[in-house]
C-alpha cells in the first residue's frame, strides 16, 4: 500500500511519532511518504491510506492539520485516513479524556472526515524547560501497534470502497 504521513508540528516531536509510524508501515510492506502538513500541495487521491498527525495546544489542533484537511477536502472523501493528536504529558485520566475530547472537537470542525482510525499519544515537555525534568508521555510500543491497526483499517476500508 501506499502512505503519506503528514504531521504538523512546532517543537517536532510529532515529527518524531510520525516517523515511528512511517517505520512501522514500512516494516509491514508499506510504501511511505513522510512530509510536514503545511508543504504538501499535489494531490493526495492516489494515496492508500493518509496518516495526519498534529499536536494538541492549549486545546487547540495545530492549524496547519486544519489548513491540510481544508485544502484536501475532495481527495480525501475517497481516501482511508488514519488520524492521531499529541496529547497530555501528565498521566492522569482527566488530562487522557481532556486531550481526547480535544482532538474529537477539532476534528468535529470538519464533520465530512470519518478517520478509519483516531488516536492520542503521550507528548512530551517543549524544549527549553528550566527547573524541571522533561516529561515525555510517548510510548514507541503504542505508537507501532496502533499503525499497524490503522493500516489493516485502511486495508478493510479500501476493500469496501472497491467492493461498492
Amino acid at each position: 500500500m501506499n502512505v503519506i504521513i503528514v504531521y504538523a508540528t512546532k517543537h517536532g516531536s510529532t515529527q518524531g511519532v510520525a516517523g515511528a509510524v512511517a517505520d512501522a508501515l514500512r516494516e509491514r510492506g508499506a510504501q511511505v511518504t513522510l512530509r510536514p502538513a503545511r508543504a504538501v500541495r499535489e494531490p493526495v487521491a492516489g494515496y492508500g491510506l493518509v496518516v495526519l498527525g498534529a499536536a494538541l495546544y492549549s486545546g487547540r489542533w495545530h492549524r496547519d492539520a486544519h489548513r491540510f484537511l481544508k485544502r484536501h477536502r475532495r481527495e480525501l472523501a475517497g481516501v482511508p485516513v488514519a488520524v492521531f493528536g499529541m496529547g497530555p504529558r501528565s498521566d492522569t485520566e482527566d488530562a487522557w479524556q481532556r486531550s481526547r475530547a480535544q482532538l474529537g472537537r477539532a476534528l468535529g470542525k470538519h464533520g465530512w472526515l470519518s478517520p478509519a482510525a483516531v488516536t492520542v499519544f503521550g507528548g512530551v515537555d517543549p524544549p527549553g524547560r528550566r527547573n524541571h525534568p522533561q516529561r515525555d508521555l510517548r510510548n514507541w510500543q503504542t505508537i507501532r501497534v496502533w499503525a499497524a491497526q490503522a493500516l489493516a483499517a485502511a486495508g478493510g476500508a479500501g476493500r469496501a470502497m472497491a467492493g461498492g
